[in-house]
């Protein structure tokens, strides 16, 4: 029943990608619908004083929004935003691989939240954004343990320094709500905005 509100959203129009991520392509593709990609180019930077979840909200619709010019009149597109909210600091991408042994560090035997926006995007606005929220529960790693992984570089793009869903399966003891989220392409979120916009 989910999946066919997402079907008939793709009937309606035809649906973009605004990601560049291959673990979203991947996601996407086994909803079994047809989808274009064009991937965003914006500003991650939050702002002074702004709240981690409102900066997630942001994000989503600015990706969205800059890939609205190159979008049909019949095109919609599905853009994502993943943070890490560690005792309401907001932990991006690591700069290098310094900074992400800080970030993996502090994220050690502590439980952070894993928030992932989605907008809808037409050519002329965003039609509905909102977030999902998940916790999820590192185990305590040592210092050699996370210096390995970052060897890897699984964490070098990622948001909070690891891939659930890789290598990084090691450092999480458990999760407390949706893995896809976590992995950075909620379905029940997803689902919830195409019957939005449907009704």
């Amino acid at each position: 029943m989910t999946k066919n509100r997402l079907q008939e959203l793709s009937q309606k129009y035809s649906i973009v990608l605004g990601s560049g991520s291959p673990r979203r392509v991947k996601l996407l593709s086994e909803l079994e619908i047809e989808f274009s990609q064009l991937i965003p180019d914006i500003d991650e930077t939050i702002l002074i004083d702004e709240k981690p979840y409102d900066f997630a909200l942001r994000m989503s619709a600015q990706k969205g929004l800059s890939i609205a010019k190159r979008l049909r009149d019949n095109q919609l597109a599905i853009s994502c935003d993943t943070i890490v909210i560690l005792k309401g600091k907001v932990l991006g991408k690591p700069k290098d691989e310094k900074n992400a042994f800080q970030i993996l560090t502090s994220l050690s035997g502590n439980q952070h939240e894993v928030v992932t926006s989605i907008a809808l995007t037409t050519n002329k606005k965003t039609l509905i954004n909102d977030f999902e929220k998940t916790k999820v529960y590192f185990n305590e790693v040592t210092p050699d343990q996370i210096m390995d992984y970052i060897k890897t570089q699984e964490p070098m793009d990622k948001a909070g320094a690891y891939g659930i869903q890789g290598m990084g399966a090691f450092l999480v003891d458990r999760i407390d709500g949706n893995l896809d989220n976590v992995i950075g392409f909620p379905q029940r979120l997803l689902m919830k905005l195409a019957s939005q916009i449907l009704s």
